[in-house]
């Protein structure tokens, strides 16, 4: 019954580890790894916020009837990661290591309040509400990279 709420989870786990990974990298000067690990990450994150947004709020928007509640907030923070993101993607293009920790610090510190609210609140909610069907689509769209 908790699908949505285990696997949702662990691909923030697993975004968790790939971030540190990259800022390992990024504390290396090490650019070849840090733009593999970034691209990683940033595929990994974006495949999870479309698994959401695609799937997961919808049906919970439609069972709850809320389009301006929580999932609205969730989908205002995926458009600040993905800014975050580019403005990292173009700093770690141009080598600018002035500018990578701050970028990285503030996209880590939105991942981590984000992901809270997810896993306590909103995952246990998606677990209840939705249907069995539409989590079982979300978490196949994540496990298989579509």
């Amino acid at each position: 019954m908790d699908e949505v709420t285990r696997t949702f989870t662990a691909s923030h786990k697993h975004c968790d580890r790939q971030f540190a990974a990259l800022e390992h990298a990024f504390a290396s000067a090490d650019w070849g790894p840090a733009e593999s690990h970034f691209r990683q990450l940033r595929d990994d994150l974006l495949r999870h916020l479309a698994a959401e947004e695609e799937i997961l709020f919808p049906a919970f928007e439609k069972v709850t009837g809320h389009a301006q509640g929580p999932t609205r907030v969730m989908c205002m923070e995926h458009d600040q990661m993905r800014e975050l993101l580019q403005e990292m993607s173009q700093a770690l293009a141009a080598r600018d290591s002035g500018a990578l920790p701050g970028i990285a610090e503030t996209l880590l510190i939105l991942m981590q309040q984000h992901n809270m609210k997810e896993e306590q609140v909103l995952y246990p909610m998606l677990d209840e509400m939705v249907a069995e069907s539409e989590r079982r689509e979300a978490v196949e769209k994540l496990a298989h990279h579509t």
